[in-house]
């Protein structure tokens, strides 16, 4: 709905005070109306603060306006502390920055917004650590592990957040600032004789506390796992005063945190992992307070409802190199020690202890860095598989966080779950066994009134049965939306009071992100998706049975926000460099979900609201391999487009850039002279004024002869690899002497030196290389919205490589994306057994020739005394990977070769060329890829197989890029 007059009156107000931005317009407050949880509250606006005055000036603004406050870092909170009706100050886009650290006092000061592995990464090259890490970690902020109190796998080493942060500067309700640290009781006595609110708080917190010491010690859980309430049980009597433990796990209820100090430590040592296999989730657990008694750093319990879903994922799937069979449950067990044979000893230990004690199961041991890796990132990634389910009920988190003792846990979850079981349901069960914290989510459909009831017993029965084992509802992901409403219950009634005398004296207005600790709806309000909720059914022009139809493609987000993290991987290549979240994945997958529920209005989904949400998108298939729940951003935008576009016309550019290959036969058959006009300061001036074309940027020149024009003419070869005798072809592997070759428009018009090489390298290896036949793939339709058009350049094409893929000939691809739309696009464009024959049998030429080097087939290359960095194209990382390219590569002899973490290098087919998108497009190669090429020696090779990649690498550095067959034929001896 559109913002009232009081609404707007306070927007202007607070544009007036703040430097920062101030939004409140319908599509950015569905953007933040949303967090990783169940549920969903429109703010009344967004703040995004550039500094602590801003802060200070939004919160004078909201006092004097009687409005609510709630101060937000990634968005990730499970239990839904990051949602509200209120005005959001969102700390994660400027207030972001590492501003000291004092190594050798062990201490770093922060802004709220810093992300933790960006804290990590800052201090590695000195060995220290912040050391609460939570999965979550490379896009959660260390406000929000303050306002939450985070733990992670290994809080047996390094404890809780409360327990690493030695003071923090924040601002009170009403805008007043104060600086809370450790005080002895003579210093507290001074600050509880000033005026104002500071004053009150050192007058009323001391009292609160004293006279509930003893209801503390009786009802606190008696395990090292509660985040509940507040902590009143941080101040051991006659110990020191530190008000900052009390904000620490109060979820942005008391007071707004500007800068916090944390404490730093060294890093684990090396360190190495048993992974103890199990037929039985309840015996895996019972062998955890042994375990215990061995020393190790973290005890992590995986069941096999995640190990499926992990299976399910192309990305993840990879990463499985850690389970053996098909076990019911995994526990694992790392240990950390100053040498390897330290660690050899340890698992040594470990494993004579589980054998004596009757275990036979297997044991595998993980001592190299990338096996651990594997494991870690398969078990942080839990929450996004889990709900990445495409089936209407899915892993709920609402009693996800329940801890109790270790030596308990296992008879706890065997109780556990015959309350789900009894409901009818089933739960996945993962988390920190090491503290007795398993994160469990029954499975459920919340569209469905009766499940949200069976959700709200099944939560009753549970804190029930947390209190009969002296346990807590919240380990480590606080209270919330879902666990709030359970605090009087679990607290009793004087220490609830207790509370509440506590959110007064911070908060007497009580306006600091009502509804949580204290005072809380009922957990089954506000559900993002509750029985009222309906989605519109969208007639779409590709097919989504596969993601279990459009709606449940968009609804597939589940707010994890993996696509927010600032560095690594390639998703998402704009919020990387905008750090905005309507730029993530989730931010256009919340915007789509909110236009087809009717949350936004009707026209939203033509709207131009939408299309600048969808317009950074550049479509790199990230999410789909990166996002644990695979949202597939860049099929959903392609059908946003073509709506969008149906509605409103084609743009002369889209027209033009979608029928590129149109352009090709025209521009070959009149080079040099086309290259000449096209290139001229007149012509790009021109195609600047009218399609919008950046001016510094210059088309790719046709090539004199065509690629098939030349592959023609040359005598017929064939011929077989000595002893590979080729049959036919199945699943995906290469199937004989016949090679199709799938010519891309590029290889065809523009670059035939690449389809030469190609040529020379299969011919090599003894590959008979015939022409596929098949016109452009359409792949410049696709990114273009023209999704009828390249509908049916699919079906044909699909209907000529058919006859290829019966016979089992492999096609083999030069240019990703055009490869990868015969694999990925073609079975949802052309749905049938057709398309789905030409997918298995699509090959990238490094994936050919990989395949023909494990059947024993080697070509013959010189040395090659260079370094080689290679740069792997965004839908070749996502959906093969460059692991076939970096194997090639490898070949060479004498290279040295580094694949260079650098994303999207930003170009992005037509993106780049677009006069709007021209600094986005900088900005993306500028980030990683730009800086690692201008590092590199002259002489070196610097090899990417896209297009759009070596033409952003030379507009950007200069440098001329190869791809990578032509780098491997040219390095061929003879």
């Amino acid at each position: 709905m559109p913002p009232s007059s009081v609404t707007q009156d306070l927007a202007g107000e607070l544009r007036r005070a703040v430097r920062g931005e101030v939004r409140f317009d319908a599509v950015s407050r569905s953007l933040y109306s949303t967090d990783a949880s169940i549920y969903e509250i429109e703010p009344i606006g967004v703040v995004i603060p550039r500094d602590a005055a801003d802060v200070q000036a939004a919160l004078e603004v909201t006092r004097r306006a009687r409005v609510p406050v709630l101060p937000r870092g990634g968005g990730t909170s499970l239990a839904g502390q990051a949602v509200g009706h209120a005005v959001v100050l969102d700390f994660s886009k400027y207030m972001n920055r590492l501003l000291e650290v004092n190594r050798e006092a062990g201490w770093a000061r922060v802004q709220p917004g810093l992300v933790r592995n960006e804290l990590a990464a800052a201090l590695a090259p000195g060995g220290m650590i912040f050391g609460p890490e939570t999965s979550t970690g490379n896009r959660a902020t260390i406000g929000g592990m303050i306002g939450n109190n985070s733990s992670g796998s290994r809080s047996i080493v390094f404890g809780k957040t409360v327990d690493n942060v030695i003071s923090v500067q924040g601002l009170l309700p009403g805008g007043e600032l104060v600086t809370l640290g450790p005080l002895d009781s003579a210093e507290v006595a001074a600050r509880a004789r000033r005026d104002g609110p500071e004053g009150i708080l050192y007058r009323r917190i001391p009292e609160i506390v004293e006279r509930n010491r003893d209801e503390v010690a009786r009802r606190y859980p008696k395990i090292q796992r509660r985040v509940g309430g507040y902590n009143l049980d941080a101040f051991p009597e006659g110990g020191p005063w530190n008000l900052a433990k009390l904000i620490v796990g109060s979820e942005g209820t008391l007071a707004t945190v500007t800068e916090a100090t944390v404490r730093i430590v060294p890093r684990l040592p090396a360190t190495a992992v048993a992974v103890l296999h199990f037929d039985d989730l309840v015996r895996s657990l019972e062998v955890t307070p042994e375990i215990l008694e061995t020393g190790p750093t973290a005890v992590e319990v995986v069941d096999k409802i995640v190990l499926d879903m992990a299976r399910q994922m192309r990305e993840y799937s990879k990463k499985m190199t850690f389970v053996e069979g098909d076990p019911e449950s995994l526990i694992a067990v790392e240990y950390a020690a100053e040498t390897p044979q330290a660690l050899v000893s340890r698992l040594d230990t470990l494993e004579a202890r589980m054998r004596r004690r009757g275990f036979g199961g297997t044991i595998l041991r993980l001592t190299e860095p990338a096996e651990q890796a594997n494991l870690w990132q398969i078990r942080e990634a839990g929450v996004g598989l889990l709900l990445g389910m495409k089936t209407a009920r899915k892993p709920v988190a609402f009693v996800e966080d329940t801890a109790v003792s270790p030596d308990r846990v296992a008879e706890y979850v065997r109780r556990f779950r015959a309350i789900v079981e009894r409901h009818g349901t089933r739960a996945s069960f993962y988390g920190h066994a090491s503290v007795g914290l398993l994160h469990t989510r029954p499975i459920l459909d919340l569209h469905d009134a009766k499940d949200v009831d069976t959700m709200r017993q099944i939560a009753e029965e549970i804190c029930d049965l947390v209190q009969e084992f002296g346990g807590a509802m919240s380990g480590e992901h606080g209270d919330g939306l879902s666990r709030s409403h359970f605090n009087a219950r679990l607290f009793g009634p004087q220490l609830y009071q207790a509370f509440r005398e506590v959110k007064a004296a911070f908060d007497p207005d009580w306006r600091m992100n009502p509804g949580k600790v204290v005072d809380a709806p009922p957990m089954t309000e506000s559900l993002r998706y509750g029985p009222a909720y309906r989605a519109a059914s969208i007639p779409t022009i590709q097919d989504f049975s596969r993601d279990g139809g459009f709606v449940n493609a968009v609804e597939l987000c589940s707010g994890v926000g993996a696509c927010r993290k600032p560095r690594g991987g390639t998703m998402c290549p704009s919020y990387m460099v905008t750090m905005e979240e309507e730029h993530s994945t989730r931010g256009r997958a919340n915007a789509l979900r909110e236009a087809i529920s009717g949350r936004l209005p009707a026209d939203t989904l033509v709207g131009r609201e939408l299309y600048e949400v969808m317009d950074l998108c550049i479509g790199c298939k990230a999410c789909k391999a990166e996002c644990p729940s695979n949202v597939d951003m860049a099929k959903l935008k392609h059908e946003f487009l073509a709506r969008y576009y149906a509605a409103h016309g084609l743009p002369l550019r889209a027209r033009m850039f979608g029928r590129v290959a149109d352009l090709g036969p025209i521009g070959c058959a009149t080079a040099p002279v086309s290259n000449w006009l096209m290139g001229g300061g007149p012509a790009r001036w021109l195609l600047h004024r009218l399609l919008g074309i950046h001016a510094r940027r210059r088309l790719p020149p046709f090539s004199r002869q065509r690629f098939s024009r030349w592959f023609r003419s040359r005598p017929p070869k064939r011929g077989v690899p000595a002893g590979a005798a080729h049959g036919r072809a199945s699943d995906r592997g290469p199937g004989g002497g016949r090679v199709g070759l799938f010519v891309d428009t590029f290889t065809e018009y523009y670059y035939p030196a690449i389809g030469r090489a190609a040529v020379r390298l299969l011919e090599a290896a003894g590959c008979e290389v015939v022409l596929a036949p098949a016109r452009c793939c359409g792949r410049p339709m696709i990114s273009n919205g023209m999704l009828r058009e390249a509908q049916a350049i699919a079906r044909a094409n699909t209907q000529r490589l058919d006859a290829f893929a019966r016979e089992g000939v492999p096609l083999v691809g030069l240019e990703p994306s055009c490869t990868v739309t015969l694999t990925d696009e073609y079975p949802d464009l052309a749905p049938g057994e057709a398309a789905d024959r030409v997918a298995r049998q699509t090959f990238m030429i490094e994936e050919f020739l990989v395949h023909l080097h494990e059947r024993g087939i080697r070509l013959p290359f010189g040395r090659q005394e260079r370094r080689v960095l290679l740069h792997g194209h965004c839908h070749q990382k996502a959906m093969v990977g460059t692991q076939p390219s970096l194997a090639a590569l490898r070949w060479l002899p004498g290279a040295t070769v580094q694949e260079v973490d650098s994303g999207c290098c930003g170009m992005a087919g037509s993106f780049g060329y677009e006069a709007e998108h021209y600094d986005m497009s900088l900005a993306m190669g500028e980030r990683v890829l730009f800086k690692a090429i201008r590092e590199l020696p002259p002489d070196a090779l610097i090899v990417a197989a896209g297009t759009s990649c070596r033409q952003q690498i030379l507009h950007g550095t200069g440098r001329r890029a190869l791809h990578l067959v032509e780098a491997l034929a040219g390095a061929l001896d003879g």
